[in-house]
């Protein structure tokens, strides 16, 4: 299967390639674009900051630019967010994610009425091996610093990054054209708890969460978008509609956690 991905020296980029194992065939029924170009931001391990990075007219520029790298390709592959399903699902977003949610939702529909057939993946927070985030907070956890937990009755869905680069390849293997489908892992869960487990595997037994009262404070650090997308319940975000052929190797957030121990101890 011949894929091009945008943004290929992301950390989501790489993998993708890295994993696309069917190589460049010439008999292929045409090219497919996989655009990852929106993805940095899809997770809750940088605090929100990378979303200063990723505004709204920015999430535009790029979506753009990804239809406009498939123009000559048989198919696009829009990666998206879960969590901007949130009004599907009766969900009310804080209104600082509000504009990220709208101009995701302008962007898919964008993809979709474009000029190349296509399709949307919404994917799960992200999480993996090769994550800088995930490698701070292990610093910070060694280190005893204490992190913003969110509630821990409000469960989300996560994904292992090389579960996402297989269901977007599996979505170009498949190309349902117009579809919005959906990959996330098998056990939603609360960052609180996504984290204070990744904190023992690394030696912590007792992670220290900044209290609600700090929140004030804590934002010189830690941003809104953080705090607001700890809040909402992804959880209850219809994730079924996979890519066909598509199921998560980590079907739980503790064995890709424990995956990634094992990966970082083999380095």
């Amino acid at each position: 299967m011949r894929i091009t991905v945008t943004a290929p020296r992301s950390e989501l980029g790489l993998i993708v390639t890295e994993r696309n194992t069917g190589g460049d065939d010439a008999d292929a029924v045409g090219r497919v674009v996989i655009n990852v170009a929106l993805q940095a931001p899809n997770s809750l391990l940088h605090d929100g900051q990378a979303w200063k990075r990723y505004p709204p007219a920015r999430l535009l520029q790029e979506t753009t630019a990804g239809i406009k790298a498939a123009r000559q390709a048989a198919f696009l592959v829009h990666a998206s967010y879960l969590f901007v399903g949130a009004d599907e699902a009766g969900l009310e977003p804080g209104a600082t994610l509000r504009p990220i949610i709208d101009a995701t939702l302008e962007a898919e529909r964008t993809v979709l009425d474009g000029p190349t057939p296509a399709c949307v993946v919404r994917l799960g927070y992200l999480y993996g091996p090769a994550s800088r985030s995930l490698r701070a907070y292990r610093r910070a956890f060694r280190l005893g610093r204490p992190y913003w937990a969110g509630p821990k009755s409000v469960r989300q869905r996560f994904l292992h990054s090389h579960d996402a680069a297989d269901a977007l390849l599996a979505a170009a293997a498949q190309r349902p054209v117009g579809r919005v489908l959906a990959a996330a892992d098998n056990q939603p869960v609360s960052f609180a708890t996504f984290m204070d487990d990744f904190a023992r595997l690394v030696g912590n037994p007792l992670p220290l969460h900044l209290p609600a009262i700090s929140a004030p404070l804590s934002r010189i650090i830690i941003a809104k978008e953080h705090m607001q997308a700890c809040e909402l319940r992804t959880s209850g975000i219809d994730a079924h509609r996979r890519p066909k052929s598509f199921a998560p190797r980590y079907a739980s957030y503790r064995s890709g956690l424990r995956g990634i121990i094992d990966t970082w101890s083999s380095e």
